[in-house]
This record gives structure tokens, C-alpha cells and sequence, in this order.
């Protein structure tokens, strides 16, 4: 599909040219990355050889095992547990032995050999012009990607061969030469996954017909070779099942990625629901064939390929998870005008593809059904909706580019630490904004979770005796007060319910409040207050690691009356940890109160008037009464959040140095004064 005449490329070796020339950090750059590409490969590897026998690579051990489906004798399909293509088991039989014998290490580190093949094909494939800087680092990023993809990671896990069409696929566009070894290699991967004759039209429409025509042929050949060999099982798969439709687990499981499987997902069923599902599988078809048509045309090859596998995704009765690489390669395309905007769909593809599902979207009953099918949403909007650039359009090389404010000079020498992170004068790309703020928010969460210290009794035991230590140091300092504010709070019932109120309804409410206010009115201010308020979270969350603490209300024999949460039963031996929310025992430094501190001091810096940098300082006060009056945290916990969001503005000044609207403000008031002109002489 892509021979030298269409790549713009002499077929050299990847990498072979420009290493002379590239300078010292681009070498270190490239070593650098490549190390990281190792490690992660390493750490594949480790995982799956150092988990026990009958736990991993599963589905090849249910093929080639002692008792697998390619050893019974008889329908391959008698058991269910085979899904592949006729032609899959007769290619797998006379592999069977040799598998077996080298069951794990060989089967495993051949797949990692497929993966890393399958890098160095994709970057190869890049369409030009290709920047020395990203003709060198690309091969070990593409690997790397791979290696955290959550297809890969399940091919390796599972023992599957799902890289192996989508290699014999690349293979095919563009390394191999001549026009029948592209379409014989492209029509074999169709035999082992049918979905990948979607390619026959690509090449057709694309003016390369004789492989299209081989693609079919070879995919007839072998298929034919396969019901001459197996006619039962043939007929099992081809007829019976519909191109193996119902084969292996259940069609509407979550892990089945496609359109057949989200109408099953909402309900839908029996003759309706095919209906439907051929009409919708037709038309993501078409429209995807005709964009990959176009950006083929006009030298996008290896997006046009992602696309047309992005819509075999979608069109397939069944996707499983290690089948969705496609989805992965649609990352090579541009999007956005603006060159802040570039980072939009490259950075979604890539959290989509690496991160569970529940890391992406909040935890509510409404957003299931996206939650549910997040991976079948970026395939159908890679194949159907996403405004790709043309080549031919002239921000495809030169986007608009970023304004950055003029530097400010800092009090000390050295600061900024990274004058490279230069202030931003323009308002940040909303979706990636909101996309990274739930990502990182829901990495919050998991190290919460985490951070308990060990087993369960453990966590509770060491995060008590941390609670008496705290006790300990507050009687010291005669700073105790937490059982008489929360003792006489509990008396007056207006006063109990305004804090039980203000603290557990203010303190997401008011940071994304503030967030939101400055994106909107002050974005330079957003980015700045951003950076401080996530240097302090991540100071925190360290904080939550090393130590584990019980607040007052979890301490047995303090006599706390837990206003929020009601009365606890203490005897319970996982009593405080690790509830299916967040972990209890997250106690110092106190979030509450620091995030309530940082909304208080970013509204007193950045507030025009007097009474509303005094009203945003009114609600760090409130925020520790209620901590301290619910028994929700010690006195020294608000002295930690406090400490964590000083050094968040710390770290904020010493890496990227003074706010940049200090710089911003008197040049916009410059160019609001008018210039006096020189008076006539």
C-alpha cells in the first residue's frame, strides 16, 4: 500500500540516518526513552512469567494445554472456549507441541518481539515531512505506548495472537514490495480476524486493485484450505455461528468493544437489535472507508489504516480487549487549529487505551453507558467524526502558535528551575483540562486506597497508634480541642447541622468554583493557581503514604461523636478502612482544610476588591471548625494542609517563578493608555 514511491521515503533502516549528526541531548533523549522502553518490557514480562501457572496466559493454555481445544479430538467448537477462525486452529495444530513445551517464556517473549516489530513498522510508517528530532525518538515511544496499552498488556496476559493481524496488516501497507505480497500478507491476517477485509475496499478505491484483489483471493485460499481440512468446524464458524458470532464469553460482557456489544449492553435484543446493528455497522463502514479514502489519498496512509481498522472494530460481532489496537494507532492524527490544541486527541487516545474505564469517567449511574463503552466511543469518533487536518490545510504544519507571557524577575538567582515552562497568556484547551483533572483525580483516589499501610488490621492498628501520637503531641502543646468543640457543637442542633452541612457539601463545590472562575475570567491566574493547588495534592498524598492516621472520631476511647457519618461500631476489626469510597485512614495532612486554604489565598491574591478577598478567607475558617467540630480531624492535620499548600505555592515560584499576570497586567495596561503624540515643533 505504502511502497517507497508513496512513503516520500528512501526504505533505509529506521533510525539509520541523522544518528551521526544528532546532537548530545537528542542522544541522551533517545538512549533515555529507549531505557524506558526496556524497563516497561521488563516489567511485562516479570509480570506474566511471575504469576502462577494456571493464572496466566489462559487462553493459550486452553488451546495448546494438555487438555486444550487443539489437542480434543473432534469440533473445535465443541467447547466454547475456542473463538478463533477455522483457519486459526489449522495454522495452531501443528504448533501445538511446541508451544507446549515452551508454554510461558517462549510464547511470551515471542509476543514481545511482535510488539516491538510492531512499533518500528508503525514509525516507519509516519507520514512525512518526519523531523530528524522525531525520526529518532518515535520508534521508542511507539514501543513504549504499546507496552502500557491495555491490549498488549491482555495479550500477554491471556496468551493471545491478536498483534498478529494487526502486524501482518502494517506489514503488508508498508514494507513489504510488490503488489501481491501486500494483498497475500493482508488477506492472511483477514483469515485469522475477518474484520480485516475492510482493507480490500482501502486498497481498491486507493488504486491499488491488484492487492486488493490478492487480499481476497488469499483470504478465499486459506479459508477454503481451512473447510477442506476441517468442513465441521468450517460450518460451525461460518454458518452456524456467522462468522463466529456468539463464540467465547457473553456478547454483551464489557469486555466485547463493539457495536453489537453496547446494543446488547442497553437492553436491545432478538431481531431489532441485528437490525439495528447491521444498519449502524453499515454505515460507520461507509463513512469511515470514505475518510480513510481521503487521507490515503492525499499521503496520510497510516491514518487512513487506523481509521479502517478503527471501523472493523466497531462493525465486528465481537472485539474483544486485545483486539483494539487500531484504536491506538489513530494517534498519529492532528486535530486542532491552535498548537494547544494538538495535545487534545493524541492525549485522550492515549489515557483511553491505557487506563481502566472507571479511571476516565466519574462513578455515577448515568454516565454507565459511556463508561461502559469508552473504548467503542474512540473507534466509532476515529472513524466517523474526528476533524483530522489535511495536508493540504495550513495549520497541518503550522498551527497557531501559543502566547507566553514575558519572563518576570524572581527574588532569587536561580529561580525559575525550568524556565522552559514559560506562562501560558491563553485560556488551556477545556476537554484536556477536564480530561486531566478526572484522570489525576481518580489517581488520587487509587493511592488513598493504597495507603493503609499494609493488611487491614494492620493499616487500622498503625493508623490508631499514629492517632495517639497526635494526641499525644496536641495535649503537649495544650492544643487538644477537639472533644470539647466537638461535644459542645453536638448540643446546639442548628450549629451541628451547618457543619455537618459545610463539610461535606463545600469542598469539591468551592475549588472547581474557583477553578472555573479563573479558566474563564483569568487564565494565565488558572494556570498558576492549577499548578500550586496540584503540587500541593501530590505533597499530600505522600503525606497519606508514609503516614496512615486515624482522625479522631475512628479513636477507640476518645468519646467523639461522629456527627457525619453516625454512630460506628467500633469492634468491627476493618472498622475505618478502606470503605468501597476512599480510605479513612487519610488523615494528615487534612485535604479539607489545605484545599479550602488554597481557595482562600488564590481569592485574596487574585480578587479586585477588598470584601471578596475577605469573604474567600471566611471559608478556610469555616472549613477547619468543621473539620476539628465533626471530629473528622486533629488540629495538627489542618497545621499539615496548611504546611503541603505553602509548598505547593513554593514549588509553583521555584519551578516556574513569579505569576506571569504580574507581567500580563502592566503591558495590558500599557496598551489601554494612549500614546501622546510628539507636539509639533
Amino acid at each position: 500500500m505504502a511502497n517507497v514511491e508513496h512513503s516520500g521515503r528512501p526504505a533505509e533502516p529506521f533510525g539509520a540516518t541523522a544518528v551521526g549528526g544528532a546532537g548530545g541531548g537528542l542522544r541522551a533523549t533517545r538512549l533515555g526513552l529507549w531505557l524506558i522502553a526496556t524497563v516497561l518490557a521488563v516489567r511485562q514480562v516479570a509480570v506474566v512469567l511471575g504469576t502462577p501457572r494456571g493464572d496466566r496466559l489462559t487462553d493459550l493454555e486452553t488451546w495448546v494445554g494438555p487438555d486444550g481445544v487443539l489437542h480434543v479430538k473432534g469440533s473445535l467448537y465443541d467447547s466454547t472456549r475456542f473463538t478463533g477462525t477455522p483457519f486459526g486452529g489449522l495454522v495452531m495444530k501443528p504448533l501445538t507441541r511446541a508451544a507446549e513445551q515452551a508454554l510461558g517464556w517462549g510464547w511470551t517473549f515471542g509476543t514481545l518481539l511482535l510488539v516491538v516489530a510492531l512499533g518500528l513498522v508503525t514509525t516507519r510508517a509516519l507520514p512525512p515531512p518526519v523531523s530528524r528530532r522525531t525520526s529518532l525518538l518515535a520508534a521508542p515511544v511507539a514501543i513504549s505506548l504499546l507496552m502500557l496499552s491495555l491490549p498488549v498488556r491482555n495479550t500477554l496476559w491471556l496468551g493471545q495472537t491478536s498483534i498478529i493481524p494487526v502486524l501482518l496488516v502494517l506489514l503488508g501497507c508498508f514494507v513489504v514490495r510488490g503488489r501481491y505480497t501486500g494483498g497475500l500478507l493482508i488477506g492472511f491476517a483477514a483469515a485469522l480476524q475477518p474484520t480485516v477485509l475492510l482493507f480490500a475496499p482501502l486498497l481498491w478505491f486507493t488504486g491499488r486493485r491488484r492487492a486488493a484483489l490478492t487480499t481476497g483471493a488469499a483470504f478465499a485460499a486459506c479459508t477454503a484450505l481451512a473447510w477442506a481440512a476441517m468442513p465441521h468446524d468450517s460450518y460451525t464458524y461460518w454458518v452456524h455461528h456467522m462468522a463466529g458470532t456468539g463464540l467465547g464469553g457473553a456478547a454483551d460482557d464489557l469486555a466485547n468493544q463493539s457495536l453489537h456489544g453496547a446494543l446488547l449492553r442497553l437492553g436491545l435484543a432478538g431481531p431489532l437489535e441485528i437490525a439495528l446493528f447491521l444498519v449502524l455497522g453499515a454505515a460507520v463502514a461507509f463513512l469511515g472507508l470514505r475518510r480513510a479514502v481521503r487521507y490515503a489519498r492525499e499521503g496520510q496512509l497510516l491514518l487512513a489504516v487506523a481509521i479502517t481498522g478503527c471501523a472493523a472494530i466497531a462493525v465486528s460481532p465481537t472485539t474483544w480487549q486485545h483486539q483494539l489496537l487500531w484504536v491506538l494507532l489513530a494517534v498519529v492524527g492532528r486535530v486542532g487549529k491552535r498548537a494547544s490544541d494538538r495535545y487534545v486527541w493524541p492525549v485522550a487516545v492515549v489515557l483511553v487505551m491505557t487506563l481502566p474505564a472507571r479511571m476516565m469517567l466519574p462513578n455515577m449511574a448515568a454516565l454507565y453507558v459511556l463508561r461502559d463503552n469508552v473504548v467503542l466511543l474512540a473507534a466509532l469518533a476515529a472513524a466517523t467524526v474526528v476533524p483530522f487536518l489535511s495536508r493540504t490545510s495550513p495549520h497541518y504544519r503550522s498551527p497557531i502558535p501559543t502566547e507566553y507571557a514575558d519572563p518576570v524577575p524572581a527574588r532569587f538567582r536561580h529561580v525559575p528551575l525550568l524556565p522552559a515552562l514559560r506562562r501560558v497568556l491563553t485560556r488551556p484547551n477545556l476537554l484536556l483540562e477536564l480530561l486531566l483533572i478526572r484522570v489525576t483525580y481518580a489517581a488520587y483516589q487509587q493511592v488513598r486506597l493504597a495507603a493503609t499501610g499494609g493488611t487491614i488490621s494492620g493499616g487500622r492498628a498503625r493508623a490508631e497508634a499514629h492517632g495517639h501520637q497526635i494526641l499525644g503531641l496536641e495535649r503537649a502543646l495544650h492544643i487538644d480541642i477537639e472533644h470539647w468543640a466537638n461535644h459542645a457543637v453536638v448540643k446546639v442542633g442548628w450549629l451541628r447541622d451547618f457543619f455537618d452541612f459545610y463539610y461535606e457539601s463545600f469542598h469539591f463545590v468551592v475549588p472547581l468554583s474557583v477553578l472555573a472562575v479563573l479558566y474563564w475570567r483569568r487564565p494565565v491566574d488558572y494556570r498558576w493557581a492549577r499548578a500550586s493547588l496540584g503540587f500541593a495534592t501530590l505533597l499530600a498524598l505522600v503525606g497519606f503514604w508514609l503516614y496512615p492516621l486515624a482522625p479522631p472520631r475512628l479513636l477507640p476511647g476518645l468519646g467523639i461523636i461522629d456527627t457525619v457519618h453516625g454512630v460506628q461500631d467500633f469492634s468491627k476489626p476493618d472498622y475505618g478502612t478502606l470503605t468501597a469510597l476512599t480510605n479513612q485512614y487519610a488523615a494528615m495532612p487534612s485535604l479539607h482544610f489545605g484545599w479550602s486554604l488554597w481557595c482562600g489565598l488564590a481569592i485574596a491574591v487574585i480578587a479586585p476588591r477588598w470584601w471578596m478577598k475577605a469573604l474567600g478567607l471566611l471559608h478556610p475558617l469555616f472549613t477547619v471548625s468543621a473539620i476539628v467540630a465533626t471530629g473528622n480531624h486533629w488540629v495538627l492535620d489542618a497545621v499539615g494542609g496548611a504546611a503541603v499548600v505553602g509548598a505547593g505555592f513554593g514549588l509553583a515560584y521555584l519551578l516556574q517563578g513569579p505569576r506571569a499576570a504580574q507581567a500580563a497586567a502592566p503591558a495590558a495596561e500599557a496598551a489601554r493608555v494612549p500614546r501622546k503624540e510628539p507636539a509639533p515643533s
